[in-house]
């Protein structure tokens, strides 16, 4: 149902940009490409949050939410992979990517590569857009005021700026002491990405339910760990996953420079050579496989994938745990069960 509410919707942006233009198309398509892949991870806790507050199902105010959701995902996409320089998403190349590579075929003047990231950045835009008319369009549930509007709008602002500190911790990462470099990764993890992985998409469906703050309160203690664990085992696969699994380059999280837990413990565990090595190494876009073999063993010497293994493991059992304390129906408890197991045992 949510596949099929998200390709009106935009069938129905389809005519108000064909009505502008035919050459606007493209920034839908590519917003339309991106939006029918992926878990569909934050819609389903969404959609179990609403049930499990005793809403009705498949109504179509929980699934306008979803749709949102997943299009606000595809923006943060977007614009997370033109500002990680990445080339590909979901073993496919990326919104931006797209845009330079039609300007090459098409051998368009000026510059492909600064086209390509200036039409990628109005897509993520037109993401963001379409994300808030499609919430708006579930109602008075979400109208101002309400604690589903609420959740949404600190979701949004909170992903901005842990964003915003992860970039920066790149380029000031080096200058900052290392012993708390695991703190700062910790905050950036949480803000960045786990709370709205998890913890608001969770919480928005319930509160569009009616749910009181207890139970909300139970749903947070539940998935704030759950995606703290999510986004743990991401930071792993981008270093340590199969290529032909993740849909990404060996080690492209190294190339990126990205600044993760698991980089933080090896910075915070390491001797004095190995942070040095970290340094010269990490964020070199031309980063060779032997490179990338050298920071894995970086990791694996100074206990950090262990300790990142372990970090994990404590998030998943904390989740678990407040998950068998909800009181919920078995329905909703078992579709929550599934999705938190799929969440934090996975190899893409």
């Amino acid at each position: 149902m949510l596949g099929a509410e998200l390709e009106d919707f935009l069938a129905l942006q389809q005519t108000v940009l064909a009505g502008i233009s035919a050459e606007a198309l493209p920034l839908l398509d590519a917003v339309h490409n991106l939006a029918q892949g992926g878990k569909r991870l934050r819609a389903l806790l969404s959609y179990w949050g609403w049930r499990g507050a005793g809403g009705a199902p498949l109504h179509p105010e929980a699934v306008r939410a979803g749709v949102a959701l997943e299009l606000f995902q595809s923006a943060a996409l977007i614009h997370d992979d033109i500002i990680d320089r990445s080339d590909t998403r979901r073993g496919g190349p990326s919104v931006h990517r797209i845009f330079s590579m039609a300007h090459a075929d098409s051998d368009w003047h000026l510059d492909g590569s600064h086209f390509g990231s200036s039409a990628g950045i109005l897509a993520g835009d037109l993401c963001l857009s379409l994300s808030e008319e499609m919430f708006s369009a579930v109602g008075p549930r979400a109208a101002h005021g309400t604690e589903a509007r609420r959740i949404f709008n600190r979701m949004r602002t909170e992903v901005m700026a842990g964003q915003y500190l992860d970039i920066l911790e790149e380029v000031v990462g080096p200058g900052h002491d290392p012993e708390h470099a695991v703190v700062r990764a910790l905050n950036i993890l949480r803000y960045k990405a786990a709370k709205y992985t998890t913890e608001h998409p969770l919480t928005l469906g319930g509160a569009l339910a009616g749910a009181g703050a207890d139970l909300l309160a139970g749903y947070s203690r539940f998935s704030l760990p759950l995606g703290e664990a999510f986004q743990l085992r991401d930071d792993v696969l981008g270093v340590f996953g199969d290529p032909q699994t993740t849909g990404k380059p060996a080690g492209d999280d190294l190339r990126e420079g990205k600044r993760t837990v698991l980089i933080a413990y090896a910075l915070s565990g390491g001797s004095e050579n190995a942070r040095k090595e970290i340094t010269a190494r990490l964020g070199d876009p031309d980063l060779d496989d032997d490179g990338v073999a050298r920071l894995r063993a970086i990791l694996l010497d100074t206990g950090a994938l262990e300790a990142t293994e372990a970090l994990i493991s404590q998030h998943t059992e904390t989740a678990f745990s407040a998950l068998a304390a909800l009181p919920l129906d078995d329905v909703p408890r078992a579709a929550l069960d599934a999705l938190a197991h799929s969440a934090v045992k996975r190899s893409a």
